[in-house]
């Protein structure tokens, strides 16, 4: 199941891009949808993520109040809104397929950052750098 990322490009500090996440010709409903960035010479790490009806989102701490994640089942594709970005969002972005986890006291489904399918194979990417 291969991935595909878009949306990336050059913005200065400040800036907004929108990622887009599909796996064409396959469907994404049935999981929930993380996106991840790796920048020159750190690990990967988990930005958000999405739970597979899009009812519950979650993010890292460095991206909160910026991002904005959402899914459209019927287009079979994730985005990811960045806005107010900074020099340190720079990197390339991937998107992943993970679990979702049921809350039993909520009586609902939830996602975490940065867990992904362990036998995911990582797609390109989409590069994005912010100018300062």
């Amino acid at each position: 199941l291969q991935f595909v990322e878009s949306g990336g490009g050059l913005v200065q500090a400040g800036g907004s891009l929108t990622l887009s996440c599909a796996a064409p010709g396959f469907h994404l409903n049935f999981n929930s949808i993380g996106w991840f960035r790796q920048a020159p010479g750190k690990e990967r790490e988990g930005v958000s993520c999405v739970t597979s009806t899009g009812a519950r989102t979650n993010y890292s701490d460095s991206v909160k109040g910026r991002f904005t994640i959402s899914r459209d089942n019927a287009k079979s594709t994730v985005y990811l809104q960045m806005n107010s970005l900074k020099p340190e969002d720079t990197a390339v972005y991937y998107c992943a397929p993970g679990p979702d986890y049921y809350d039993g006291p909520k009586q609902t489904f939830y996602c975490l950052v940065g867990v992904h399918e362990e036998d995911h194979t990582w797609g390109q990417g989409t590069q994005v750098t912010v100018s300062s």
